[in-house]
């Protein structure tokens, strides 16, 4: 997998959360990941290398979207 990802990058993982959504919002890069959750806002930190285990795919960056 690339490693192409920042912040307000959008991404999908490959378990959806428990409220039922995939898609998250990198709030945070560094040694840790933080990811919020784009349907009910709850926010978890997980280690870089966990987090590149359960990415699925980059969406790209919010405000590219728009």
């Amino acid at each position: 997998m690339n490693k192409n990802y920042k912040l307000n990058d959008l991404v999908i993982m490959k378990k959806a959360h428990a409220c039922g959504d995939n898609l998250w919002m990198i709030t945070r890069v560094g040694v840790d990941i933080k990811i919020k959750c784009q349907h009910c806002g709850r926010e978890i930190m997980m280690d870089r290398l966990e987090f590149e285990r359960k990415l699925k795919k980059v969406l790209g960056d919010t405000n590219e979207r728009k």
